[in-house]
């Protein structure tokens, strides 16, 4: 896999914009540091939430970190808004936590690319709601795009 640039490049349209989305949320559900890393450059910069990470090295360690507390992670990432080279994007995800509590997570992403299609920087800001297992969208076996999200109760 090339480290070097990753198509879509800017300046995105709705659909180049829609596919970065997309291919970001598919990246993340596998779960693998090492795959997701290669979607940023290098020295990309991040906020996620009170922690601020640099390069590709800290990313791969604080995901390493996310996951193993994380159980049965679920994510979906949907399109809010772009310009030339940002992307803005809203997600949910639900997780379980080491004593069986089931979480919802709410946030909102920050996204700026390099010329090369790489993201050369990531904000994140999101909540952590408690839910029931029944309450969950994103059970085994559910693809996350089919969930309609517009009908849920936030």
């Amino acid at each position: 896999m090339t480290t070097e640039s990753k198509p879509p490049f800017p300046p995105f349209t709705w659909e180049t914009a829609l596919s970065k989305v997309k291919t970001a949320q598919a990246a993340w559900n596998s779960k693998d540091p090492e795959l997701v890393k290669f979607a940023y450059t290098p020295d990309s910069i991040w906020r996620n939430r009170d922690t601020f990470l640099q390069g590709r090295d800290e990313i791969v360690q604080f995901l390493r970190q996310k996951w193993a507390k994380e159980n049965d992670y679920r994510l979906r990432k949907e399109l809010f808004a772009f310009t030339d080279n940002k992307i803005a994007v809203q997600f949910w995800y639900e997780w379980r936590d080491e004593t069986g509590q089931w979480w919802r997570t709410y946030g909102l992403e920050d996204w700026t690319f390099a010329e090369n299609g790489l993201m050369k920087k990531r904000q994140m800001s999101a909540n952590d709601v408690k839910i029931e297992e029944g309450e969950r969208w994103f059970k085994d076996g559910v693809d996350v795009d089919s969930v309609d999200i517009s009908e849920r109760h936030w």
